[in-house]
């Protein structure tokens, strides 16, 4: 079982993060404390006290190469071999002492079925998470390191699945309140080919969104894979462990070991406006209509920290 707060405490220990005990609000203060310690190659920061919010905040994990190198230590190596296997299987007959540990590696990509997780440890409602806004003109508070999850109606499990990271946008413009949540993606995303897929069956899209749990899931929806290898393998070996899906009839299964999970359905036939938001690029991308997601169920851990960037 992997625990984000744990990791704080390791980064910290190490000299890799600061804690901030002062109240810091998530709107816009908390993002321009992360761009400038981000742009001085500064350390992780442990918001520990979010104006109006339970749960505090993690920012500027992956900030640093060092950094990631730290999180990643145990099983960096044994990824980068893996990789190379994939790309050339004759690695392995040329050079068997290098790739003696690739069969562990291997079993570690499986995901694996459990019936509970701490994830599930307790509901809220959507406006009790922490609603960061970036810039000033976004169009509201957004989901910045999200972990979108869904799977193929005519091939439903993990084979086909799909983790991306797709932009959330999780209150404002015409969205209802602790119902609606906007999703920015496009049509030949790997979500975008599962939603037509769903929409041709005529059957409900669900989507599960992540939000933290081991940093390898949140490099893994956003690392251009080779094809025919997963996010979710990926996610394993890059944890070294497999990682932990919550599985159910007529439930869409959610990662074990997040911090937090909403779980939805999308609107069929229905868009809405959503934007403005300021990208990495330095500019704002504009108001567009995107898919609306039916919000069912916001989960949470009873240790939660929600990671931004």
């Amino acid at each position: 079982m992997f625990s984000l707060r744990k990791l704080v405490d390791e980064l910290a220990v190490a000299g890799h993060l600061v804690r901030l005990d002062e109240e810091i609000s998530a709107n816009l203060e908390a993002a321009e404390i992360q761009r400038r310690v981000y742009a001085s190659g500064g350390p992780a920061v442990f918001f520990a006290n979010v104006a109006g919010c339970q749960f505090p905040m993690v920012s500027n994990l992956f900030g640093t190469i060092e950094r990631a190198r730290f999180i990643f230590r145990d099983t960096y190596e044994a990824v980068r071999r893996a990789i190379e296997l994939k790309i050339d299987p004759t690695q392995a007959l040329r050079k068997p002492f290098r790739y003696w540990s690739a069969p562990l590696t291997a079993w570690r990509m499986q995901p694996k079925r459990v019936s509970r997780g701490p994830v599930l440890d307790q509901e809220i409602r959507l406006s009790e998470l922490p609603q960061v806004k970036s810039w000033p003109d976004d169009g509201g508070p957004f989901v910045t390191l999200p972990q979108v999850y869904t799977e193929d109606v005519r091939q439903p499990g993990f084979g086909k699945s799909n983790l991306g990271m797709y932009r959330v946008q999780l209150a404002g413009n015409s969205y209802q309140p602790d119902r609606e949540i906007g999703l920015h993606y496009q049509l030949h995303r790997g979500i975008g080919v599962h939603h037509q897929a769903a929409l041709a069956a005529g059957q409900p899209f669900r989507v599960n969104i992540f939000v933290g749990g081991h940093p390898a899931m949140t490099l893994s929806a956003v690392m251009p894979l080779p094809e025919g290898l997963s996010e979710l393998t990926f996610a394993g070996a890059l944890a070294g462990s497999r990682i932990p899906m919550i599985g159910g009839r007529d439930r869409l299964p959610i990662y074990a070991d997040a911090d937090f999970c909403i779980s939805g359905t999308i609107v069929p036939g229905r868009q809405a406006p959503e934007g403005p938001f300021g990208d990495h690029l330095g500019y704002y991308s504009l108001v567009h209509d995107f898919p609306v997601l039916q919000v069912e169920h916001v989960y949470h851990r009873r240790d939660a920290v929600w990671p931004f960037t």
